[in-house]
Parts: structure tokens; C-alpha cells; sequence
């Protein structure tokens, strides 16, 4: 009896051994197989748990900062997620030339048609409309008091601007947010971590754009197909896979060095240059943080209208 009782067990373990370790094997391919998943739903893109306004009054559930009722997530499956088309993963910086004469730079005309002839959403000089267009844009990472001057002079011109946001300066500033929604501008998306996106696989940008987007329609029951690369650093894989989740890459035609504090040159400066630079067609870039921008920001938009020029919503731009 015994010995039957031995052989018995001995089966046991080996059968059960067996089951239990073709059970880890096919956990174990799962796994691989979600980690190659064309959709972004990595737990990073998750919204945060509920946040806290000013004051330390917390939403409720269902509540928004905007007062809008919450959009439901979107799903986004990534195209060719292993960049098998072979699409260069080049890192470019982008360039644009300096506008003069009322006419943009070589090198913005140029970016334009190299994005048009090879098919990417994106744009950097307005070339369909006839009149004297101009396109407002603002790149924010983060807050230091400027904004809401420069949101009252919008609203004081009635000229709509879109603000490029990343998600930690949406999180620490969401009145300053809401009102840029509720005032009718854009708020574009520009990334969860600002990490160079010729750098990342094309899941990972995704990633990082619906990170983004979660957060803005749970809070702030808004999205905007709108999206700035990081540090304006693209390569034609990035481009390709920003459009195919239904974003269109803003770049700019009119800039200058404006984003660093230390060395502002004061308001005259900030209006001589930009002013000198405006062209039909033009997206400006300007940053949120510059104490010249916020102060000039009035008497450019009056001059550039008395030349005839008209400021538009990134929606107005011609997509076909």
C-alpha cells in the first residue's frame, strides 16, 4: 500500500508540475504580446487621482475646472508601432529662417512643402489662405505670472491664441487652464514629460500625447487635435506617428529668443522684432514666460492689425 501510495504522489508532482508550468508559459506570452500592443493604454496614461484646486477645495466627482462635463478617453491604436515601413527615426531640430520684407524665410517654405509633398499633418506657414493671416501660438512649461497678463490682453483684442501645454504645467496652474478654454483658446498638447520624440518608439509617443489628453478631458472635460513637438525636435517616423493618432503638428514661422529669462531686452525689443518678422501666413511662436512678450503683446497685435493683417483660430487654417 505504501508503495502504490509513493507512486501515486510521485505522479502528482510530475503532472502538476507539468500543468502549472505551461500555465506561467502562456502568462508569460501575454505579457509580451500587450507590451506590443498598438494601443496606448500603458497605466502611466491613467489620469492622476483627483486633484485639488486653490484652497485646497477638491472636485467632485464628475466635476471639472472648466465646469464642462468630462469627454470620455480616447482610445489610440499607433500605427505600425515597429516603424516596419522602415520611416527615418533621424532626430531634425527644427529651423525656420528669419522672416524680413514681409516675407517668410526660404527655409519655412521650404519645411511646408516637405511636409505636404510627403503627406504629414503638419504645418508652419499658412500658403492656402489669401488674406493676411497670422496664427497667435505660445509654448508653456511652466508659470511665473505672465499668463494671465497676456490671457487680458487677448481678451481685452478679442484674438484667440492657442497655448502649448505640458501636463505638469496643466496640473499646477488648472485655473490659469480653464481660462484659456473658457476664453475660447486652444490649449494644445505638448507632451506629459517634454522628452525628444526621435528618441522614443512610436508607442511611447503615444503614450505620452494620451497622457496628456486623459488628463484634459477628465478635468477638464476638453481635448484639441493640436499637438507641439518638444524642443521643436521631430524626425519623419514622430510626424507619422502624431498624425495617425489625429493630431496636427504646429510648428512656427516667426520666432525669436524669448524663452530665456536672462536675457529679456525689455518691451521695445519684443515689439521691433516680432513686428519685423510678421508675414502673411505666419505662425507665431512666442513663450508665456517673457515679461516683454506680456507687455508688448497689445501694441503688436494693434500694429499688425492697422497692416492689414487678420489673427486666426489654428481651426481656421485650410486643411485640404
Amino acid at each position: 500500500m505504501k508503495k502504490i501510495l509513493c507512486i501515486f504522489s510521485v505522479l502528482l508532482i510530475v503532472f502538476g508540475t507539468a500543468f502549472f508550468g505551461c500555465g506561467k508559459k502562456d502568462n508569460k506570452t501575454d505579457t509580451e504580446q500587450s507590451e506590443t500592443s498598438v494601443s496606448a493604454t500603458d497605466d502611466t496614461t491613467t489620469p492622476d487621482p483627483k486633484p485639488v484646486l486653490s484652497g485646497d477645495a477638491a472636485l467632485k466627482d464628475g466635476e471639472t475646472y472648466t465646469g464642462r462635463e468630462p469627454l470620455a478617453l480616447a482610445s489610440f491604436n499607433v500605427t505600425d508601432p515597429e516603424n516596419t515601413r522602415g520611416l527615418s527615426t533621424e532626430k531634425h531640430g527644427y529651423g525656420y529662417g528669419i522672416a524680413k520684407d514681409g516675407k517668410p524665410n526660404e527655409i519655412s517654405v521650404n519645411n511646408q512643402k516637405y511636409f505636404e509633398t510627403n503627406g504629414y499633418k503638419a504645418f508652419c506657414l499658412d500658403t492656402k489662405s489669401t488674406d493676411k493671416v497670422l496664427y497667435l501660438t505660445f509654448d508653456c512649461g511652466y508659470e511665473n505670472g505672465y499668463t494671465a497678463k497676456i490671457l487680458d490682453t487677448l481678451k481685452e483684442k478679442q484674438v484667440p491664441a492657442a497655448f502649448f501645454c505640458t501636463l505638469p504645467q496643466v496640473k499646477e496652474n488648472p485655473e490659469i487652464i480653464a481660462r484659456m478654454i473658457n476664453e475660447g483658446h486652444i490649449v494644445g498638447n505638448h507632451s506629459v514629460t517634454h522628452p525628444s520624440f526621435p528618441t522614443l518608439t512610436r508607442l511611447q509617443m503615444a503614450n505620452e500625447i494620451k497622457g496628456m489628453d486623459d488628463y484634459l478631458r477628465t478635468y477638464f472635460g476638453y481635448s484639441a487635435p493640436f499637438f507641439r513637438f518638444p524642443m521643436g525636435e521631430y524626425s519623419d517616423s514622430a510626424l507619422d506617428a502624431v498624425g495617425s493618432l489625429g493630431y496636427t503638428s504646429v510648428f512656427w514661422s516667426v520666432a525669436y529668443s524669448d524663452w530665456d529669462l536672462n536675457k529679456q531686452k525689455g518691451e521695445e525689443f519684443a515689439f521691433n522684432t516680432v513686428m519685423s518678422r510678421l508675414h502673411p501666413g505666419a505662425v507665431i511662436l512666442l513663450h508665456a514666460v517673457s515679461p516683454d512678450n506680456a507687455a508688448a503683446l497689445g501694441r503688436i497685435i494693434d500694429a499688425a492689425r492697422e497692416q492689414g493683417y487678420t489673427f486666426k483660430s489654428l481651426y481656421d487654417y485650410p486643411q485640404e
